[in-house]
């Protein structure tokens, strides 16, 4: 009896801890990469402030911080950034720096094809589900996966369906495909459902599944 209620609190306590850990570690990957940003920033005000009040800086750059006021600075930059775009005079800005990022190729390519995977997964669907089931990595096995073009294949006229299928538990990295669109199984799924179901390794999903049927979009 003790040893099987040993076991039994350990299996508990694990079972306890593993969401708060995913929960964490994606937060940590998101705040840190935010932190990042502004850390330039942060360390080129400290060594300016330096300059001036010495001990005043020594004191503001301990590491946790300057990760804050990394952090804090760079959700200020972009509340900043999202107000400007929503304004007339922030769309003309922006417009002039696609403009300009336009002329230099390899970052137009990065730059350009970004943003608009980001307006695509943003918008509602036009006459496509976006969140479809396809096989991968072998048939017989399913994955989430959000439909981003439909395109026409040469010759022989068959409709194609490009495919991101995100990676667990940080849906920002992933794999691209390109599939007929009857090899993929539309879903009734909203896009905040589908991520839900990638962040939580499918413990937050709902309680219905599409039949595999591979009808067309």
């Amino acid at each position: 009896m003790p040893r099987l209620r040993l076991k039994r609190y350990l299996i508990t306590g694990l079972l306890t801890f593993i969401p708060l850990w995913v929960t964490w570690t994606v937060f940590r990957l998101v705040l840190g990469f935010l932190a990042g940003i502004g850390a330039p920033m942060v360390a080129a005000a400290l060594g300016a402030l330096a300059l001036v009040a010495p001990q005043t800086a020594t004191a503001l750059g301990d590491a946790w911080l300057t990760s804050i006021l990394a952090l804090l600075i760079t959700l200020l930059a972009l509340y900043l950034l999202g107000f400007l775009a929503s304004r007339v005079i922030g769309q003309r800005l922006l417009d002039a720096f696609d403009t300009l990022l336009q002329r230099i190729p390899l970052v137009q390519t990065i730059y350009g094809g970004t943003k608009k995977l980001m307006a695509v997964l943003q918008q509602k669907p036009s006459g496509v589900q976006r969140v479809v089931l396809v096989d991968f990595p072998h048939p017989g096995t399913k994955v989430i996966g959000f439909v981003t073009r439909l395109m026409t294949e040469e010759r022989s006229g068959r409709e194609m369906a490009a495919v991101f299928v995100p990676t667990t538990p940080n849906p920002t990295g992933g794999f691209l495909l390109t599939l007929p669109v009857d090899a993929v199984t539309p879903t009734d799924w909203t896009m905040d459902q589908g991520m839900a179901f990638i962040i939580s390794g499918g413990a937050v999903a709902p309680d219905t599944l599409p039949a595999v049927d591979r009808k067309p979009l």
